[in-house]
């Protein structure tokens, strides 16, 4: 079984943790400073419950609500707290995997009392953190995402054989992850409404209607999965990823390659905390115009370095052309890990290797990101 993590209102719920004074308030995260000229990273549920939510401009916002509370995001800190959470949840003794910033899977295979499991995982996270998570419990990865949303916030469903029909049959298709406006179009000409419509479709029929697609949603409805397992006596990772999705759509290029510049800094940053290097980057990117891209190369050279990944992955981002397309979301991988063999040979990598050791005690010591690029500071600036 899989279980899904996915926490409730993130960014709003951690402003609001800290700030007791904007509890039970409706408040909104901005992507900038100036809180009539930016658009809603994040909001709490009293301010959902007002009808506001992501990707709206806020000066919408605040028409709706003239008394919401306004918070500029701070991305330091919720990264930080996503790597405080995966490391609460990894003390489960299951395999877990990073799914984005602030959703999480956990494989607990046939293990007895999945809710009890999950239960206990959203009470840690509470008393550690004093925000809450949904979870959603299926044989599947797709069926548990879909499962957290089901009760959400701060709850847990579980979708087995006993329910799943039932489950399905009470959800609109385009509540399932991967169903965008023109699937869901073509869904509905083939009189699908519901998941569970889709569910009993034959894979024939969904790969002549959607080709390859149709057969991953097919798998992803009926399939029994589990996540891949680090079988090393040191239980390192096979691969290290972190993404994103953006609020709305940007094809901003100094944006874009802000924010691959500080997946590329969490992905090396988890590297050296398992002292581990990489020869493979992958880049995955997703928006209206260019749908899923994804491509890797591997390098003859493994590296750690933040600056190194980053201008690999610009490499890979050439494919697609000098222009941007719109982006939605994005992620960065590296993989083909190794430990590293050999000391740095020539002074300029030694020099570099020293910077970053002495860059990653001061982080370390002060709080993550006291020291940082200046090119991630444009990731607060959504356009």
């Amino acid at each position: 079984m899989i279980l899904h993590i996915d926490m409730d209102a993130f960014f709003a719920s951690i402003e609001q943790a800290v700030n007791p004074r904007l509890k039970n308030k409706p408040l909104i995260v901005g992507s900038r400073n100036n809180k009539m000229h930016t658009v809603v990273c994040a909001a709490s549920y009293e301010a959902k419950a007002l009808g506001i939510d992501s990707g709206m401009p806020t000066k919408e916002a605040f028409a709706l609500c003239p008394h919401l509370e306004f918070v500029p995001a701070d991305q330091t800190k919720y990264i930080w707290t996503s790597e405080q959470i995966f490391g609460v949840i990894k003390e489960s003794g299951f395999t877990a995997f990073y799914s984005s910033i602030d959703e999480f899977q956990l494989d607990i295979k046939e293990a007895a009392d999945p809710a009890g499991i999950a239960s206990r995982i959203r009470e840690d996270i509470n008393r550690s953190f004093g925000i809450t998570a949904s979870i959603g419990i299926a044989k599947n990865c797709l069926l548990a995402k879909l499962a957290s949303k089901l009760r959400k916030p701060d709850g847990l469903f579980l979708i087995d054989e006993d329910n799943i029909k039932k489950a399905l049959a009470e959800t609109p298709a385009a509540r399932l992850c991967g169903i965008g406006p023109r699937t869901q179009e073509a869904l509905s000409a083939l009189g699908v409404k519901t998941c569970l419509d889709l569910y009993s479709q034959t894979p024939q029929l969904l790969e002549r209607v959607f080709g390859a697609n149709g057969l991953n949603l097919y798998a992803g409805l009926h399939s029994n999965e589990t996540l891949p397992e680090d079988n090393h006596a040191d239980n390192r990772p096979k691969s290290i990823g972190h993404s994103y999705s953006f609020p709305r759509a940007s094809e901003n290029t100094g944006f874009i390659n802000a924010w691959i510049r500080l997946l590329s800094e969490m992905v090396a940053r988890r590297l050296r905390a398992h002292d581990l290097t990489a020869r493979t980057v992958h880049l995955w990117l997703n928006g209206p115009q260019i749908g899923g891209f994804s491509a890797q190369k591997t390098f003859q050279e493994p590296s750690q370095d933040a600056s190194e990944l980053y201008a690999r992955t610009l490499r890979i981002m050439a494919k697609i052309g000098q222009k941007h397309p719109k982006i939605r979301a994005l992620g960065v991988t590296a993989s083909s890990l190794e430990t590293p063999k050999y000391p740095a040979l020539f002074r300029e990598a030694k020099r570099r290797e020293e910077l970053i050791r002495s860059l990653d005690k001061i982080n370390g010591r002060f709080g993550e990101d006291t020291i940082f690029p200046s090119q991630i500071m444009l990731t607060r600036k959504i356009r």
